[in-house]
């Protein structure tokens, strides 16, 4: 076996043993004398890849993979950087998923590839911005409507075209209206909520917000009730069908609901209506 010198790289000679009984080897160039040790970092570093990206569990492994954790310790320190984007994507996904109360991971995505990530501690106007500034303006972003997302886009992403997830904004009216409504009026609301899947046109469009309005008229003395809540303060009595309601009406005055109808888009494909 070769070994050469660590300092000058020339080859070395066998030198005696130390009281441990490792090999000392010496190099005739520089003077010097050392011990060969193994490092084995990249060989870990590649089975720890190897087991985070497989169906593997640590539970299966000898000893229930204490020696596994032992060896990778360290490796969970490395942070991935996210690369800099600079082609654009007609459509991107993005998304932010909580990995614990104050951790939440904010990811974007073009369909087939992640673009960039970034971690913070909620969603918020400044983590979506450090998330956009990485990645060229998209034509079309797709989104379930995270907090904050509307004001980065303003500053960050200013042309790029907001679609909101139908999927989500269907959700949030269920999430007020509950999945049985004890009153005709929530029961109206759901089901108009549900046909949103069913728009597929901008006729179908614009008949479905007439729906919306219409539901508002027939039921506007009922959504005028009020009630005393327990601070003796005046609260609509059916304040939860309005919450629902308006959560749509925003969607449409900000043109974010039906912008996968928008003709005037030139993307290479329909343009979708939901990031599930």
């Amino acid at each position: 076996m070769l070994v050469r010198c660590i300092n000058c790289g020339f080859s070395c000679q066998k030198y005696g043993k130390t009281k441990a009984g490792s090999q000392r080897w010496h190099c005739k160039q520089c003077n010097i004398t050392f011990t060969q040790t193994i490092d084995n970092t990249t060989k870990c570093f590649h089975r720890f890849l190897n087991w985070l990206f497989s169906k593997e569990t640590q539970q299966d492994m000898p000893g229930q993979g204490r020696t596994f954790r032992r060896q990778i310790a360290d490796f969970w320190q490395i942070w991935p950087m996210p690369p800099k984007i600079e082609t654009s994507r007609d459509v991107v996904f993005v998304d932010g998923i909580y990995l614990a109360k104050k951790a939440c991971i904010l990811i974007c995505y073009d369909g087939e590839y992640v673009l960039g990530w970034y971690l913070c501690r909620s969603e918020q106007s400044r983590s979506w911005q450090a998330l956009m500034q990485r990645i060229a303006t998209p034509i079309v972003v797709v989104s379930d409507g995270g907090p904050g997302l509307r004001k980065a886009l303003k500053k960050v992403w200013r042309t790029a075209k907001l679609q909101r997830c139908i999927v989500h904004a269907v959700w949030q009216v269920h999430r007020y209206t509950t999945r049985r409504p004890k009153t005709l009026a929530g029961i109206m609301l759901k089901d108009l909520a549900s046909d949103l899947y069913s728009v597929k046109t901008q006729e179908d469009a614009q008949i479905w917000i007439q729906r919306l309005f219409n539901w508002r008229v027939t039921f506007k003395e009922f959504l005028s009730e009020m009630t005393r809540d327990s601070n003796d303060n005046l609260r609509a009595t059916h304040e939860r069908l309005l919450k629902a309601y308006n959560s749509l009406v925003v969607l449409i005055n900000t043109e974010t609901m039906f912008r996968y109808l928008d003709e005037t888009l030139v993307l290479d494909k329909e343009c979708p209506r939901t990031n599930n």
